[in-house]
């Protein structure tokens, strides 16, 4: 029988103080106590690592750039991690106490280089939608989620939620470690290690019985599917797939003519609006008009943005591959 492998855990936080008591409370009472805990912190002031020092042998680390920059702060947590496997779980993300124990099973297969649990939301029938669709590249680019689904065994999946996943640590090594290429509300920081290493031919396993309670916790700018939510999951998708497929894949391909025919449709549906009955007075229409110029624009504006940064992502690649071929 083979050893269960070794584990830290990581966890990246902006602000959240209160957060990061609870869920440290909760991973002090695993079945399977992780051999290290590290918080990285990229907030501007001390409250978190006043917290963090109540904790014995949680580790704290501060990431200098600051918001928007939670891929970095994966990249510190494991930058010395010397475990089999490192997990990473949100500050609001609060574990079962068997949580790492059922996250680490699957390991037992040396084939599996990832493996992600289930985030139980506390929405009715949210183990039952989905399934079948979890974690899923899907032809035309999109990513499924579905990541609160309880298939009643463990599933492999093209990527995972980064509230509740782990990743062997030489498979991280072998692929040049965490990149962050997605900055703003940092939507597909954790989707870009699962697609290359699914382009490398590793497999990933979703497994419901690794089990965390997300409780969505507050933004420290703006909010949940606001404005800037929009945009950025525009830009950083086109990146996430330019840098992680290439620009000659067909899921690029069919993503972007997806966009476009989207944001037509939003914008033949915002001037419906004129001469929709239901809508009445000038007020109701010329909101109709104004949420469907909205949501087609920051559609656009943010693809053509990803398409920019995907360029200098790309270049910067090449760069380190030329300087590691020195």
């Amino acid at each position: 029988m083979m050893a269960r492998p070794t584990a830290s855990v990581v966890i990246a936080t902006y602000q959240r103080p209160e957060y990061v008591r609870e869920c440290l409370e909760h991973l002090a009472r695993q079945t399977v106590p992780p051999a290290r805990i590290i918080v990285v912190d990229a907030s501007p002031d001390t409250r978190t690592q006043e917290v963090v020092a109540g904790f014995t042998g949680v580790e704290f680390r501060r990431n200098e750039r600051g918001i928007g920059s939670t891929a970095t702060s994966r990249a510190i947590g494991i930058s010395d991690v010397a475990e089999d496997i490192v997990a990473f779980v949100d500050d609001d993300a609060y574990a079962e106490p068997e949580w790492l124990e059922k996250l680490l099973r699957p390991y037992a297969d040396e084939r599996v280089t990832a493996v992600g649990g289930r985030a139980r939301n506390g929405q009715p029938g949210e183990e039952r939608e989905g399934i079948g669709q979890i974690g899923q590249l899907l032809p035309d680019g999109r990513l499924t989620g579905f990541f609160a689904a309880d298939p009643g065994k463990a599933v492999e999946v093209d990527h995972l939620l980064g509230a509740n996943m782990s990743v062997r640590m030489n498979a991280v090594r072998e692929l040049g470690g965490i990149r962050d290429f997605y900055p703003g509300t940092c939507l597909r920081e954790e989707t870009d290690i699962a697609l290359r290493m699914r382009r490398a031919g590793m497999t990933i396993v979703y497994t419901p019985d690794a089990v965390v309670r997300h409780v969505a916790g507050d933004y420290a700018r703006g909010r949940r599917f606001d404005a800037r939510y929009r945009y950025y999951g525009a830009r950083n998708h086109v990146v996430l797939l330019a840098t992680t497929l290439g620009y000659r894949d067909p899921h690029l391909r069919r993503y972007l003519r997806r966009v476009v025919s989207g944001a037509g449709r939003d914008l033949a549906l915002g001037f419906r609006s004129i001469g929709d009955p239901k809508r009445r007075g000038l007020g109701s229409k010329a909101r109709g008009v104004a949420g469907g110029v909205r949501r087609a624009g920051l559609d656009l504006t943010g693809t053509a943005a990803g398409l920019v940064a995907s360029l200098r992502a790309v270049a910067q690649l090449r760069r380190s591959l030329r300087e590691a071929a020195r």
